[in-house]
């Protein structure tokens, strides 16, 4: 629902008040939705993409989409895209300045409402992911939720007052970090069970399953009987950007596969790791990921 250009900078140091010399930089075209179809391309599987795009710089959200085989169908509006900078120093510290972009019109919502029952009803699994434009209120999630057909399994990667409201409709997973998972129950994180007792509220609010990401510690599933845990492996990391995105991508091919949800875990863990290993791009390679799905171990918790 509200794409962005991401402009990510390295730097040795992130000095505030400071001139920073930058190291290298890298521009690339996403969201979180965008991330996740390509994603999904890139295990073999086919998708399409679609949400709101903006007129002046949206040719170049076609061109990457185009490049990596995703068909899209996009609502057309007026001015850019956001712009977002991402800084990451040395010790791979990412401080993020965010744009708010552009205002979206109620007829342009109403069009992404009927271009998602359109595509969901030919679609087995439908994700719905990432923030929303200026202006619009958090219940337009449970509007997303409630046009996907009832035969698509819903993926949610939100949080806040989004999370609650799709969480209201029904959804088969969704996949917080623990920083978003506090912000939705508003409760800090301290222990193994302060987590679980998180993920739980999800269910009870209407999540079938909970993938939680605890960044390069790796990850836990829960649908709130059976809980697992799955350790990252220690890689150097290039950047974290679109690693939650790598992880929902192959999340949402195991669940249309119909996998247990250790494999479902596994593969997330796998996707995101090898996300951050890939240089220069916001999505990993299928060799990495592979690579990694043999290697990595899933420990019931």
């Amino acid at each position: 629902m509200s794409p962005c250009t991401d402009v990510t900078i390295e730097l040795d140091a992130f000095n505030i008040g400071k001139t920073n010399i930058v190291k290298s930089k890298a521009l690339t075209f996403g969201g979180k939705a965008l991330n996740v179809a390509i994603g999904v391309r890139r295990l073999g599987e086919s998708c399409h993409a679609t949400g709101v795009m903006y007129n002046d710089n949206g040719y170049m959200f076609e061109n990457v989409l185009d490049k990596e085989g995703v068909p899209f169908t996009f609502v057309w509006n007026k001015g850019r895209a956001r712009e977002n900078y991402k800084f990451i120093d040395s010790r791979s510290m990412l401080t993020e300045v965010n744009d708010v972009g552009e205002n979206v019109s109620p007829e342009k919502l109403e069009e992404v409402l009927a271009t998602v029952r359109m595509l969901s009803a030919r679609s087995s699994v439908t994700v719905l992911s990432g923030s929303l434009p200026r202006g619009v209120d958090p219940s337009y999630y449970a509007q997303l939720v409630r046009a996907v057909d009832k035969n698509s399994l819903k993926i949610v990667d939100t949080s806040g007052q989004r999370m609650f409201a799709a969480l209201r409709e029904g959804v088969d997973l969704v996949k917080p970090n623990i920083d978003e998972l506090e912000d939705t129950i508003g409760k800090s994180i301290e222990s193994k069970e302060d987590m679980l007792a998180g993920c739980r509220e999800l269910i009870e609010q209407g999540a079938k399953r909970v993938l939680l990401s605890l960044g390069k510690k790796g990850a836990v599933i829960t649908d709130g009987k059976e809980s697992y845990f799955c350790k990252s492996l220690n890689v150097a990391v290039n950047s974290t950007v679109g690693a939650g995105d790598g992880m929902v991508a192959a999340a949402a091919v195991k669940l249309q596969q119909g996998a247990p949800l250790p494999a479902i875990l596994r593969a997330g863990v796998a996707a995101g790791t090898a996300t951050v290993m890939t240089v220069g791009q916001t999505s990993f390679t299928k060799e990495k990921y592979n690579e990694l799905f043999s290697t990595l171990q899933v420990k019931q918790i």
